[in-house]
């Protein structure tokens, strides 16, 4: 068994080319479902935001092309996508699960969603059917650890995000925010996350625009703002000072077309786009255009390298927690591993003990209730105190991460270390295949965003 994890961030891949293999909220179960088709892979999650698209995997050996699965799902050209990924297994694997659940390899060091993003991802595979014990026990360990980190260093201490850095850009672009107009173009939980801090910096009216009039209704009645109905998206952006978009369609929906019309309306007055889709809602072309400021999600991490100057400490203190905390999910996992041989020596043991009682049970003749509780109570102390030496044995071989030793201890006493094969998590087998066959003969198609 063999645990995996391939992906891209926002520190190895462009916005262009993270765009391209985003997975959606809504694709994410189907996408889980066809990455757990591959054979090989026991269980498997996916974790998408506009920062990452990494692939977690138990493999039954080596050589599972996990890389694969991204290139051949999306259409994309391995020789495009492959510079970029990375790669990581067994111990390197918890290690990089665990920082990225603490947000110490995120573009905001200590920024909250990311956490919650791994437990939406989580929960998805959960559903879908595709996570089993050891995905279950690594998760929760890292949930703990993440939760840890943040109560017992100072990472998550004035509570930074993407949105708060977005809202820190625009400050600087119009000096200040009192009274502007803000547009939020879909009404995600970065959108709203991000209202909510240029609130607090003084903004004015608050317009929303979501193509689920209902979600709009209500994060406008939590701002006292006016929902735009999706139809009037344009018509009504001309009012906007500050547009924040976050929707999932897979093209922009702001074009230079669109802004040379905003400017005519506004009389050149200048409006400020934050861009935090992935893929793209604005055309970086609209940038070229005098007036108009597009930031995306890259744009913000020069802002981000500030806060993360500021964090510096608290992010070593909080590395040094993560690291520790791994080490303890391996020392019980190798503890476990031990499990198995021990498991068979006290069978193979207890077989031994019944055989010869069974074989001395004539020459003993009729015993008492009382002399035979007595002969099972000594025959059961006698094996119990030949057992506990090797069984300590086994354990801190297991404990030390000495294979060798543990292998040759299971050779001198003819027991196996091997866990019974696992079992992949159940779900309709037909599905299965259906979804292994449709993978096979997807076309290439436009990756729609996910959402933060």
């Amino acid at each position: 068994m063999t645990l995996a994890l391939v992906g891209v961030n926002h520190k190895t891949a462009p916005i262009a080319l993270r765009e391209k293999i985003a997975i959606s909220r809504e694709e994410l179960p189907e996408a889980t479902r066809a990455l757990s088709a591959i054979p090989g892979v026991t269980e498997c999650m996916i974790v998408s935001t506009c920062n990452r698209v990494e692939l977690l995997a138990v493999v039954q050996g080596q050589e599972i092309p996990l890389s694969g699965f991204l290139t051949s799902y999306f259409g994309v050209n391995s020789a495009v996508l492959d510079p970029h990924l990375y790669e990581y297994r067994d111990k390197d694997a918890v290690s990089h699960l665990f920082r990225m659940a603490a947000s110490l390899d995120s573009m905001v060091v200590g920024e909250p969603q990311i956490l919650g993003q791994v437990k939406e991802a989580f929960a998805v595979a959960r559903a879908a059917g595709t996570v089993a014990g050891y995905l279950e026990h690594l998760l929760q360990s890292a949930f703990a650890a993440a939760k840890k980190a943040r109560s017992e260093t100072g990472i998550g201490s004035n509570s930074v995000s993407v949105a708060s850095v977005a809202v820190e850009m625009a400050r600087k672009i119009f000096g200040s925010l009192q009274g502007r107009t803000v547009f939020l173009v879909g009404a995600g939980k970065m959108s709203e996350l991000a209202a909510r801090h240029l609130v607090q910096q003084g903004a004015g009216a608050i317009l929303v625009s979501n193509r689920t009039p209902e979600r709009a209704r209500r994060i406008a009645e939590d701002f006292r703002g006016r929902v735009i109905p999706f139809e009037r998206l344009y018509e009504a952006a001309g009012e906007a000072d500050i547009v924040i978009s976050s929707t999932g369609a897979p093209h922009p929906i702001f074009r230079p077309e669109h802004g040379h019309a905003f400017l005519h309306r506004r009389k050149n007055r200048p409006m400020f786009f934050i861009d935090i889709a992935v893929p793209r809602d604005v055309d970086p072309e609209m940038n070229k255009l005098d007036g108009i400021f597009v930031y995306d999600i890259d744009d913000l991490q020069q802002v981000a390298v500030a806060h993360m100057e500021e964090r510096s400490r608290q992010a070593v203190d909080a590395e040094t927690l993560i690291a520790a905390e791994v080490e303890r999910f391996h020392q019980r996992q190798r503890t476990v591993n031990a499990a198995p041989a021990i498991v068979a020596l006290q069978r193979k043991a207890e077989e031994i003990r019944i055989a010869e009682l069974q074989r001395i049970h004539a020459r003993l003749g009729s015993l008492t209730p009382e002399q035979a509780a007595a002969v099972e109570a000594l025959t059961r102390g006698l094996v119990n105190k030949f057992l506990h030496p090797p069984m300590q044995a086994l354990k801190q071989a297991a404990r030390d991460g000495d294979s060798m030793r543990l292998d040759a201890l299971c050779e001198a006493w003819s027991v196996s270390a091997a866990p019974d094969p696992p079992q992949p998590a159940e779900r309709p087998e037909p599905k299965r295949q259906e979804l292994a066959e449709a993978d096979r003969e997807r076309p290439p198609r436009a990756s729609v965003g996910a959402r933060q």
